[in-house]
């Protein structure tokens, strides 16, 4: 049989076909849910929205002392929005480590992915478990059966958290802003947000970008081929500074955590994300750690090594930090 005609390839994630299918080339290998014995964390999947098929895969540790109520972190997975889920292996490993770090409760959330469903479907469904979330900490469920049980035992939710790597800081962010929109009310209380590698780009090249051409062009490769429009890398889901995006003093939150790393390409997009957030007037704390020596999402493919671990003992730092009035 002969081997079907390639249209496109997006190296490393995804080879589109001519007859419309495709493969995914990365990101497909599925762990399944239950008790990690390197870590105690134990974790279980349940559906958020039947309709849309909206998951999420929660881990709490194992043990926690009666009336003990834990943070709680709501996490979006990078991938460039085409590869990886909740049930990828190194998310997995990689979220067993973060909950047993950060003794917290952290919903990870599969949404829907490039190209099957185009953006901003990825952003829509991240939205929504947000409203579910929120519907959670309010108890305005529909049914009681349809409260969730880790949640309404071991939830703190005057302690929520965003968090992501990637594309999932991305969205982290764009979730914020669209919180500082709702009125008060009527949103749920955001404490923080840890950002790992943020995926932001532009057109015009900055900092390292300006003389490592091939890289840039690989990275503006991606982002075209999920979100396809005359605006290309300007798109103001990708590039948060250009004319029309919301300013970052919207930003629903108390404090925000950039960590970057400096191998990766993406860091200086993240460094001018803190240093514009720093500047805009948004009420809150920012904090920036760059990770040296180490690349893009280095902790998904190596969980365990020690810089992995620094980062993890960053973000419960982070998310379990406490203020003097919070204290008292």
């Amino acid at each position: 049989m002969a081997s079907k005609e390639v249209e496109v390839e997006v190296f490393p994630y995804i080879r589109v076909y001519k007859d419309g299918t495709y493969d995914r080339l990365a990101g497909t290998e599925v762990a399944p849910p239950g008790l990690d014995p390197e870590t105690d964390v134990l974790s279980k999947d349940i559906v958020i929205l039947p309709e849309t098929s909206v998951s999420a895969r929660l881990y709490r540790p194992a043990s926690v002392p009666s009336g003990q109520k834990l943070p709680l972190v709501v996490y979006f997975h990078g991938g460039a929005f085409i590869i990886s889920a909740i049930a990828d292996p190194k998310y997995h490993a990689s979220l067993n480590a973060m909950a047993a770090e950060a003794k917290a409760l952290i919903i990870s959330v599969d949404y829907r992915r490039v190209p099957e469903h185009p953006l901003p479907a990825a952003y829509d469904d991240s939205w929504a478990a947000i409203q579910w979330v929120a519907a959670q900490a309010s108890g305005d469920v529909p049914h009681v059966a349809e409260a969730e049980p880790w949640l309404k035992e071991y939830a703190d939710f005057d302690r929520v958290f965003l968090a992501g790597d990637s594309g999932g800081a991305n969205m982290s962010h764009h979730l914020a802003i669209r919180l500082g929109e709702l009125d008060s009310g009527k949103r749920l209380v955001i404490q923080g947000i840890g950002m790992i590698h943020p995926y932001f780009w532009g057109e015009k090249p900055i900092g390292g970008e300006v003389s490592d051409g091939m890289r840039k062009a690989l990275v503006d490769s991606w982002w075209r081929f999920v979100c396809p429009s005359n605006k290309g890398c300007d798109h103001p889901l990708i590039n948060p500074f250009v004319d029309g995006s919301p300013g970052l003093d919207r930003l629903a939150c108390e404090r925000v955590l950039v960590i970057v790393s400096g191998k990766d390409i993406l860091k200086d997009r993240g460094r001018l994300y803190y240093e514009n957030l720093v500047k805009s007037g948004w009420p809150g704390k920012a904090e920036f750690v760059e990770i040296e020596d180490e690349d893009h999402v280095f902790h998904i493919f190596d969980p365990n090594c020690e810089k992995a671990k620094n980062m993890f003992r960053r973000l419960a730092m982070f998310i379990n930090y406490r203020s003097e009035t919070e204290s008292a």
